[in-house]
């Protein structure tokens, strides 16, 4: 009897588990398809690595479609975000996409660089707290598209307006590394809900699929 109950209750957790990761790709997925932008108050780039003060690919692209944003006047300001490490000699994610940003025409005066946070749910806090003082209403949020889904909750959590707008995909990206995006970003939102800690796991997923 004892192992008749632990085998239906394991099958429901199977089935909720499923239910639940179904679910969840198939929101990640129409998320990362859909390209929301329109007029607001400013333009949001979510960090990614840098090398040594240069932008890496994926850093790279997220900031050429702000760019693109910015010079069909989306927005007046680009918000940059993402601390940095040791390891690269005290330079910043957001400190880098601000250089980028200035050699690519967009003025000092129209950049807002964050330097400080290390992960997805900092740079949204930092955001909050500058949409606030800066009087910003409705943003536009650039990041890859698998990783806007997330975002876009935590930024609704905090009362922050954001459409979602992720950067073009370039050059071939493999069914492996594609897989391992996805598996990130539901292994991340469902430690979010349920206010586990995976951050160790994240980490390895993220700098495995960075490119």
């Amino acid at each position: 009897m004892t192992r008749f109950v632990a085998r239906r209750i394991l099958g429901i957790f199977l089935a909720v588990a499923l239910a639940w990761s179904l679910w969840l790709l198939y929101e990640i997925r129409s998320t990362s398809r859909q390209d929301q932008a329109r007029p607001a108050d400013a333009i949001v780039v979510f960090g990614a690595a840098e090398y040594f003060g240069r932008p890496s690919p994926v850093l790279h692209a997220r900031l050429d479609h702000a760019v693109s944003l910015y010079n069909k006047q989306i927005a007046p300001l680009i918000i940059t975000l993402g601390g940095g490490a040791d390891k690269n000699s005290g330079m910043s994610e957001g400190g880098v996409a601000r250089d980028y940003l200035l050699a690519n025409g967009v003025p000092f005066d129209r950049i807002i660089a964050e330097t400080r946070s290390v992960d997805t749910e900092e740079q949204v806090d930092r955001l909050a707290v500058m949409a606030r003082a800066n009087h910003l209403e409705h943003l536009v949020v650039v990041s890859d598209g698998t990783h806007l889904f997330r975002i876009r909750y935590l930024c609704r959590q905090l009362g922050l307006d954001v459409y979602t707008s992720p950067r073009p995909l370039y050059g071939n990206i493999s069914d492996y590394n594609l897989t391992q995006r996805y598996v990130h970003e539901m292994i991340s939102y469902t430690s979010l809900r349920l206010h586990l800690d995976a951050s160790w796991m994240r980490r390895w997923l993220a700098g495995r699929s960075e490119n």
